[in-house]
């Protein structure tokens, strides 16, 4: 049973979903690319996917981004690490991303 504070992390994990040409052309295999918190797992992320879009996840392949450095005038920094997250859904499953007109 998950308690309502649980339900709120589990939303969480998930930011937005990655929408580039390469990811596009991989929708029609089934897998579907989310941008999620750095330091969720693979086990959370299947949980929150399968949770907020009521599908069957197959698997889940995550990887990390390196912090990379911004200037912005004299001061240097880095811009947040980012995790990725590729996860393949079973066949008779879809997630609709595109609002169809």
């Amino acid at each position: 049973m998950i308690r309502a504070n649980g339900i709120e992390q589990i939303i969480d994990i998930i930011k937005q979903p990655i929408i580039t040409d390469k990811t596009t052309k991989n929708i029609e295999n089934n897998v579907y690319s989310f941008s999620v918190k750095a330091k969720s797992n693979k086990k959370e992320i299947k949980k929150a996917i399968e949770y907020v879009f009521d599908v069957k996840v197959k698997k889940v392949n995550t990887m990390n981004s390196a912090p990379k450095m911004k200037t912005i005038g004299k001061f240097k920094g880095k811009k947040t690490r980012n995790k990725k997250a590729m996860v393949t859904l079973h066949e008779d499953n879809i997630i609709n991303l595109f609002e169809e007109n």
